[in-house]
């Protein structure tokens, strides 16, 4: 673990440099720890701001390197609007920082909400982050040591070749749903489609909806929203009942403004989540009067520049693609905001297209792979293919040869924190390749000297 930590202090990551260097006990020279903080709260959404000064903060502590905060705001550790995950983070992380400022120690509710998160051999939620958390928050607790053993080795359980341990046990479910619309859009073998939806049949929940893994009960707007357009493109009919459940689940977390949030009824409503839901609720042809209460809510969260605020991404155009594709089915019947909405968001993608082709997570940044996935997909409903053309070629320089994509870090989790998945950069690849064969066809074109097929763009606009 120590091999690990060394390898990682020197990363060009802030928050990973500045956290390898504390829990070596060589963080002179690295960023101070306020610099960290103010760089993290940068970067969340305004709702979640609180919260994550106090983690951040708490991560330090744990780490040996604070010993009281006086700027965390009560409200950080208000439970009465977050889902479970994070009622267990908040809990955990104001039982760190007391400690630390000399409070008295976790009451007995706290502690029997801590410790009910602990079973011997098995991750709560499949969240190893919380997990530890939960741990550092009873290790001076009485009692709590046998418990507080018993945690530690369920974690170590986890520990990777490279030393490391991940933040969760897996994101097998994201993963599929994602790959499964990915290989429907490039129309992969129905026998292989078929088997990925009688999985996710499998480990649908009670309720109707997805978690990013089967081993968290949790479920999250982002994969039930991408199994409904994954099982609908796959086969309506077949998959007719699992749809409408899941759809039942989305509907019933829907926000009073309209919008859609992460996780459960009750707490934000998101950009990224909304326009997720739309596209979900689209492939059915109804629920017209959710849809346009949808669109207002993400019209209205559109910032002046044409992005949205921060997601589960590391990258500004994972939000706007989905906006984007929310937009189209609608696009005729739409009011002024929502074809004002579509317009700058191509607009913005068409004026951060890098040199190479590509697109990087932020304004400024270097190209990578799965960025310039997003920026493709929007790009392959524009009349001008010339920017898809250039996007495509850089998307392809990022080819290996067994046939996956590489590309940095993006998925975020907890926000802002990234972690890497690269499946995930394999299969964005491929949905917008699929995007963009959906405007191409096959035509007959008679050049001077030359008789031969060539691919033209197709008259209508990507799906």
């Amino acid at each position: 673990m120590v091999r690990y930590l060394e390898r990682h202090r020197c990363s060009g990551d802030l928050m990973d440099s500045a956290v390898a260097a504390t829990a070596l006990g060589r963080s002179t020279g690295h960023p101070a720890h306020h610099q960290v903080l103010e760089d993290i709260v940068s970067r969340v959404p305004d709702f979640t701001g609180p919260r994550k000064r106090a983690l951040v903060q708490a991560i330090f502590t744990m780490l040996g390197a604070a010993t009281a905060y006086d700027d965390v705001a009560p409200h950080a550790f208000d439970a009465s609007a977050l889902h479970p995950w994070a009622v267990v983070q908040a809990v955990a992380v104001n039982a760190i920082l007391g400690r630390a400022a000399g409070r008295a120690p976790a009451g007995r509710d706290d502690v029997t909400l801590l410790a009910s998160t602990l079973s011997p051999g098995t991750v709560w939620e499949g969240n190893l982050f919380i997990h530890l958390s939960v741990l550092h928050a009873l290790v001076d607790v009485p009692g709590m040591e046998s418990v507080v053993d018993a945690g530690l080795r369920t974690a170590l359980m986890h520990q990777r070749e490279d030393g490391g341990l991940p933040f969760v046990t897996d994101t097998d479910t994201w993963s599929t749903v994602t790959s499964g619309l990915a290989l429907c859009s490039a129309d992969a073998p129905r026998e292989v489609l078929h088997r990925v939806a009688r999985h996710l049949v499998r480990v649908q929940h009670a309720n109707g909806g997805w978690s990013y893994t089967d081993h968290a009960q949790l479920s999250d707007t982002d994969c039930t929203t991408v199994a409904v357009e994954f099982l609908h493109q796959l086969d309506a009919d077949a998959y007719r009942e699992p749809i409408r459940r899941a759809l039942d689940a989305l509907i019933a977390v829907r926000g009073a403004a309209g919008g859609f949030p992460t996780y459960g009824s009750g707490t934000p409503s998101e950009a990224c989540m909304t326009a997720a839901a739309i596209n979900a609720l689209s492939t059915q042809g109804r629920h017209q009067h959710l849809i346009e209460s949808a669109l207002r809510f993400l019209a209205d969260r559109q910032m002046p520049d044409g992005s949205f605020p921060p997601g589960w991404s590391s990258s500004r155009l994972h939000t706007l693609f989905r906006a984007y594709l929310a937009t189209r089915p609608h696009h005729r019947q739409s009011s002024l905001s929502v074809h004002d909405m579509s317009s700058r968001i191509a607009g913005l993608v068409k004026s951060a297209q890098n040199a190479d082709g590509g697109f990087g997570q932020q304004n400024g940044a270097p190209s990578d792979a799965i960025s310039t996935a997003y920026a493709l997909i929007i790009l392959a409903g524009q009349l001008d293919s010339a920017p898809a053309a250039r996007a495509t070629r850089y998307l392809l320089t990022q080819q290996r040869p067994d046939g996956s994509i590489i590309s940095v870090p993006d998925m975020l989790g907890p926000r802002p924190f990234t972690y890497y998945v690269p499946v995930l950069t394999d299969a964005f690849t491929l949905l917008a390749l699929g995007h963009l064969t959906h405007r191409i066809r096959l035509s007959r074109v008679v050049l001077p000297g030359r008789r031969h097929s060539s691919v033209q763009p197709a008259e209508r606009t990507a799906p």
